[in-house]
């Protein structure tokens, strides 16, 4: 493989990507001992209304403009999307399946957007392309095989969570998302962080709450995803899409991501874990190494932001503003994607 990029951008983008495999790969150990003792929606509630407050006013006072009534709209869209069916359906779903393999089955989102690209784009994959999606596949289904009785009802949610985003990515290329990446990210975290107190208040996790009953751990936890999780690594995973990186390069965390999680929860929650893990693990690298080959950039997607990109990856045209057709391994970050 010849060399992707070079001196301190090099560097800059493997420290970003690590962060991304490293840190993510966590979340779903950290949301697993969240929901132990807080309720599911109203914790993710408060998590991306604390982050989405700090990236809002951040951004603002780093001199973006304020939004547009049609640039909240667009951003509650995505919040809906990504961050209330996406994460807030995984965060329910953790308190039913184990977080190593809510995070095999979020690695199913590649599949998700190359289908949906496919079918509503166009885009065609190639076979490298392919040959990498299916390696994944075969390690995840490795690994879900011996993990024992998995919920069927908590999987179904985690793999309609991962359809959610990757439609909601998908529908990121809309114009009217605003360019500063940190701003739409506080936007889309503010909305959603609404929408998800409404779904909690609905479903009366606001009587489970009772305050001496709260673990110092999950307390821990939340700290963890709002400051680690939704704030220093999400800033990095937008800088990796605005960055040289090849789109597959980004998207690697998909794969890589579950053999942390599984990692961790057999670690520290003595997640099952054996022979069957390895051999899943050894397919998932090879699913890294060939999609790490394919050689695209990341385009236009920017947490929920469209904006123009070189023509390698080829060019379209929305409401007369270039925009770079998006490549189909490329998505937001799958819910733990958290």
């Amino acid at each position: 493989m010849t060399r992707l990029l070079h001196g301190r951008v090099n560097a800059a983008i493997w420290l970003a990507l690590g962060t991304v495999y490293v840190v993510w790969g966590s979340t779903y150990l950290a949301i697993a001992v969240a929901v132990r003792t807080l309720p599911p929606f109203l914790m993710s509630s408060v998590r991306f209304l604390l982050a989405g407050a700090v990236l809002y006013a951040w951004s603002r006072r780093r001199g973006a403009p304020a939004p547009t009534p049609r640039q909240w709209v667009a951003a509650a869209g995505l919040g809906f999307a990504l961050l209330l069916v996406g994460n807030g359906g995984i965060a329910w779903a953790e308190q039913r399946v184990e977080s190593g393999v809510a995070a095999l089955l979020v690695a199913t989102t590649p599949l998700w957007l190359a289908l949906l690209d496919r079918v509503f784009f166009g885009t065609r994959l190639s076979l490298r392309a392919l040959a990498g999606i299916g390696a994944g596949l075969v390690g995840v289904a490795f690994l879900v095989g011996g993990g024992g009785t998995i919920d069927l009802l908590g999987s179904t949610v985690i793999l309609l969570a991962s359809l959610a985003w990757a439609a909601g990515s998908l529908s990121s290329r809309h114009p009217s998302n605003p360019v500063q990446p940190s701003l739409a990210a506080g936007m889309q975290m503010l909305t959603a962080g609404a929408l998800l107190s409404v779904v909690g208040l609905s479903a009366g996790e606001l009587g489970r709450v009772h305050v001496d009953q709260i673990s110092g751990a999950s307390i821990a936890a939340f700290t963890y995803l709002v400051v680690v999780g939704s704030l220093i690594t999400y800033t990095a995973y937008t800088w990796l899409l605005r960055s040289p990186a090849p789109a597959a390069l980004v998207g690697t965390y998909a794969y890589v991501n579950p053999i942390v999680a599984v990692a961790l929860g057999a670690l520290v929650l003595s997640e099952p874990f054996g022979a069957r893990t390895v051999l899943a693990g050894i397919a998932i690298v090879v699913a890294v190494v060939l999609s790490v080959e394919t050689r695209c950039r990341p385009g236009s997607l920017v947490a929920g932001i469209a904006e123009p990109a070189p023509n390698r990856v080829g060019r379209s045209v929305v409401r007369d503003r270039p925009v770079a057709t998006l490549p189909p391994l490329v998505h937001l970050r799958p819910p733990s994607l958290a």
